[in-house]
């Protein structure tokens, strides 16, 4: 069974005849008559009942007629569909972004990335690093926003989206805010607020260690809105990315002696082609004005 043959018999059936139905395809009519017979013979049963110039669908004709549609409509659909992929119209692209990123910042590159590609679609999903990491190498993704460690550099291609620094964040009454800038030995002895998602953490709480910095915790969450509601509500203090702090009301300053910050870094899955959507929204990233 061909395309052309369920073209032909739609068309036939459509006009009652084969002159105008061949017209209609743009086919001669011998063509378009021999294509039909050929149907026929491979289904077994005639479609049409020919009487002189005039035809007529036959009973077996009437009950194929709604599967020779379906076909037809699959067939354009499909088609469509591959124009769009190849045109980047509705063709998503799927995003996981870690859940300690800052979504200020992303969200006014994905809204420039949409008003230069209106037709193309983004889904983003946020999740941990390591679930994200086996969405992305199951092609359950296509890229993800991480921050750059060595596992992440040694299992997937890596492109630098931005740099920034940790911060302390704290309530506007806090002692803190007399500081311009905040060492850790500043902080011994302070209630703060503990975020449990944080990348980085094991690695400022080893500096804290190593420096007998001693900090106790009031509170832990692994949710970063929870966390800056704590901290305004006076728990106590936070270490966070500078780009990540969002509830209004919060102080911040620098955290020195010893700095601290990350790369965050676009990630996708080494030697896997891209879509020509995907390859539009990489193109995108590295173009980007990002801040720092």
């Amino acid at each position: 069974m061909e395309m052309s043959q369920i073209r032909y018999v739609l068309a036939a059936a459509k006009h009652l005849n084969f002159t105008k139905a061949a017209a209609a395809c743009n086919v001669t009519q011998p063509a378009l008559t021999k294509g039909i017979k050929a149907l026929e013979e491979e289904l077994g049963a005639p479609i049409f009942h020919r009487e002189g110039r005039r035809i007529l669908l036959s009973d077996f004709g009437h009950s194929m007629l709604p599967h020779l549609r379906h076909i037809a409509d699959e067939a354009a659909a499909a088609q469509v569909l591959a124009q769009n992929f190849r045109l980047l119209d509705q063709v998503p692209v799927r995003l996981g972004v870690m859940s300690t990123i800052g979504h200020v910042r992303l969200a006014r590159f994905l809204a420039d990335f949409e008003k230069k590609h209106p037709g193309l679609e983004l889904s983003v999903s946020e999740g941990s690093v390591a679930d994200l990491g086996d969405r992305l190498s199951n092609g359950e993704l296509d890229a993800a926003v991480f921050t750059r460690t060595a596992e992440t550099e040694a299992g997937f291609r890596v492109d630098e989206l931005y740099q920034e620094r940790y911060v302390v964040v704290f309530p506007p009454d806090h002692r803190l805010g007399r500081m311009n800038a905040i060492r850790l030995a500043d902080l011994s002895g302070e209630a703060y607020v503990d975020r449990l998602a944080c990348e980085m953490r094991e690695m400022v709480m080893g500096v804290c260690k190593d420096r007998s910095v001693d900090l106790y915790a009031r509170f832990r969450s692994e949710r970063e809105d929870w966390v800056q509601a704590m901290v305004l509500a006076g728990l106590g203090f936070a270490f966070m990315p500078e780009f990540s702090v969002t509830l209004p009301g919060l102080l911040q300053r620098p955290l020195i002696e010893p700095g601290v910050e990350r790369s965050v870094v676009l990630a996708t899955v080494r030697g896997r082609r891209f879509s020509p959507a995907l390859a539009a929204f990489m193109q995108s990233a590295q173009r980007f004005a990002w801040p720092g």
